[in-house]
């Protein structure tokens, strides 16, 4: 590669890029194969000179599959890792609760590297290469206005393993560069939020004896939880609140375990180990002029219900295709807007609910041990959480919340209440998996960068079908895909005869009846521009 190494006052050349990725975690590779897969020229650099073998996090849920079928992966994924079927609570060894998943709302659990391989196989394949040990310096010429076509991008100085300097010109930036971003640092965004008082230790090891290969297990006790997950290829990991002033080490993790924990398990051969804080935080802005933040560098929060990697996941999923449209002429500079706000609002949504989960593991009064048991002994009886929360963990209630009128119908008379139900038929929320690819709505096999109008059509409704048609030739890459009552009636929503605007990232843009075509257009006209 050639190296530009000029004086800071001098612009370097126009970059051979479109999108510089600093940081090659999951998030960030997932940012490129997005993309790559749009036809966008990528560029990735990471400042670690090798890839990180650690296993981090471990959990993908349904939602974060789907976005990893989308683009290639989830056979790998499924063949390497391996399934979640309960969340089981104990207190003082006694069971409390156990929570069931059933087969399409189950996590699975890959250690982080494993999916970080898969990544880069894949952006590999689509033509891209993490150059690894190239740090980010600067950021020069950064818009703060945010007008996206107040500049044509940024002046990124980059330092590489040899010591040489080199600065170059990027149009657009995204910053995946973890939880102490240089990214985000050098554009200025702040990082709110806490950190909880005491720390965590984690062992990952094999073991004697028996545990459940499809199960997590939270053993909670005075003294505080001890989890336990299940890993691919005999693993375990033990995670536990870190006692005051100690180290962690497998001594110090089999004494947790004989107090806390199932009888008859001994940690044998420990693969990896560490002790770490956790952190509640979120930035300020996902978004300064051309710059992006997404996964760590955006947000960080309690490991409690592994939605971390999901979450950047979805970052990805939510900016690759707006940055690939904007980058190519089919969508105005506005649509970038939309970045923020939405995943700042699903952040939040998971930051209150993981710290929910992580006080609770902390609880030590009796007072408060006795209300959160009888807590657990009620949701099991009731089966609220397999019902109703287990769709959230899963992301299948994942909904953006709509921001103009021309996104529902003019008369919502003869529409369902808004639905709760999960993976429900409402606006914001994604078209229900099993119908959306069967119909060619979303999946690995269609065109990733086309918006959808999923019709359902009036009885007679020919000329209606006709008119729909000169819309969808004003604005590619528009399909239509006809929709049957049957298809959405499960979902809870609405059967008469209407549409459902579907983006790119299979979630719903606007929902409509037969004579609102005109607030169809209003919305197409928001997010694309028309046909020249």
């Amino acid at each position: 590669m050639t190296r530009q190494v000029t004086g800071g006052d001098v612009r370097p050349p126009a970059a051979d890029f479109d999108v510089l990725v600093v940081g090659a975690g999951p998030s960030g590779l997932m940012a490129a194969c997005e993309l790559l897969r749009r036809g966008v020229r990528v560029r990735v650099i990471d400042r670690a000179p090798e890839p990180v073998r650690a296993p981090k996090a471990l959990s993908l849920w349904p939602r974060a599959l789907d976005i990893l079928e989308d683009v290639g992966l989830y056979e790998e994924i499924r063949r390497n890792s391996n399934r979640i079927d309960a969340f089981s609570y104990f207190s003082d060894r006694r069971l409390l609760a156990s929570f069931g998943f059933s087969e399409d709302l189950a996590s699975r659990i890959l250690p982080q590297y494993e999916t970080e391989q898969a990544l880069t196989g894949q952006l590999e394949r689509l033509g891209g290469k993490p150059e690894r040990g190239v740090r980010l310096l600067a950021l020069d010429d950064v818009d703060h206005s945010g007008d996206i076509e107040a500049t044509d991008g940024v002046t990124a100085v980059l330092e590489h393993s040899d010591g040489g300097v080199e600065r170059v010109r990027a149009p657009f930036v995204i910053g995946a560069d973890g939880a102490s971003s240089s990214v985000r640092g050098q554009i200025g965004v702040g990082f709110d939020g806490s950190t909880y008082e005491m720390a965590f230790a984690l062992v990952d090891t094999r073991i004697e004896g028996h545990l459940p290969p499809d199960e997590i297990s939270y053993y909670q006790s005075p003294a505080g939880t001890l989890v336990i997950v299940p890993m691919p290829d005999g693993v375990f990991r033990f995670l536990s609140v870190m006692a005051g002033g100690r180290e962690v080490s497998v001594p110090m993790m089999q004494a947790v375990l004989d107090e806390r924990g199932p009888r008859g398990v001994r940690i044998t051969e420990p693969v990896w180990q560490t002790v770490f804080r956790v952190h509640a935080r979120h930035a300020t802005d996902f978004r300064r002029g051309r710059v992006f933040l997404m996964g760590d560098a955006a947000h960080v929060h309690s490991p409690a219900g592994g939605q971390g990697m999901n979450n950047g996941l979805q970052d990805a999923n939510n900016l690759g295709w707006k940055l690939a449209s904007v980058i190519q002429g089919r969508a105005p500079g506005s649509l970038l807007g939309t970045y923020g706000p939405e995943r700042s609002e699903a952040t939040r949504r998971i930051v209150r609910d993981t710290d929910l989960q992580t006080r609770a593991w902390m609880v030590d009064s009796q007072v408060r041990i006795r209300a959160r048991d009888a807590a657990f002994r009620l949701l099991d009886r009731s089966g609220a959480v397999s019902r109703l929360y287990a769709p959230v963990m899963a992301g299948r209630r994942l909904a953006y919340t709509p921001a103009r009128a021309t996104q529902y119908p003019a008369r919502r008379s003869g529409c369902p209440p808004r639905t709760r139900l999960p993976g429900g038929l409402k606006v914001g929320a994604v078209f229900p998996r099993e119908r959306a690819v069967p119909l060619g709505i979303s999946g690995p096999d269609v065109d990733p960068s086309a918006w959808t109008v999923a019709v359902i059509a009036p009885r007679d409704g020919s000329a209606w079908l006709t008119e729909v048609g000169h819309l969808v030739d004003r604005w590619p890459p528009l399909r239509v895909v006809r929709l049957a009552r049957e298809d959405v009636a499960p979902y809870g929503g609405c059967g008469r005869p209407g549409y459902y605007l579907v983006r790119p990232d299979g979630h719903i843009a606007a929902h409509g009846h037969a004579r609102d075509l005109n607030r169809l257009e209003a919305e197409l006209g928001s997010a694309l521009l028309p046909r020249t």
